[in-house]
């Protein structure tokens, strides 16, 4: 764990921080060695991630759908309109639909 240091050296923890020494001495003091704890933290932390990981693909699957709305939506315009939109929308934003895309694909 690290901290941040102020100008006169004193050490700023983060709330996440804090909480997690929290959890340590309250294992310590349930009676857990700092092994037992040690990866009883790793577990979390890999549970975390898999979230994160579920999170990140459900997410990916909800914009995967309101680009094919858009798309859809695009396509019954005409070609005013179409390139009104086109204009309307700036080349970065097209480069992360277009990665978006490949991830999703």
């Amino acid at each position: 764990m690290k901290a941040e240091r102020s100008t006169s050296n004193y050490r700023f923890y983060t709330s996440e921080t804090i909480e997690r020494i929290r959890v340590i001495e309250e294992m310590k003091a349930q009676g857990m060695c700092l092994n037992e704890i040690k990866k009883a933290i790793e577990n979390v932390n890999v549970q975390h991630e898999e979230m994160d990981v579920q999170n990140i693909c459900q997410h990916m699957k909800a914009l995967q759908n309101e680009i094919s709305t858009l798309v859809e939506n695009m396509e019954q315009q005409d070609q005013s309109k179409k390139d009104f939109i086109k204009n309307k929308v700036s080349s970065e934003s097209v480069a992360l639909m277009q990665s978006l895309l490949l991830l999703i694909t």
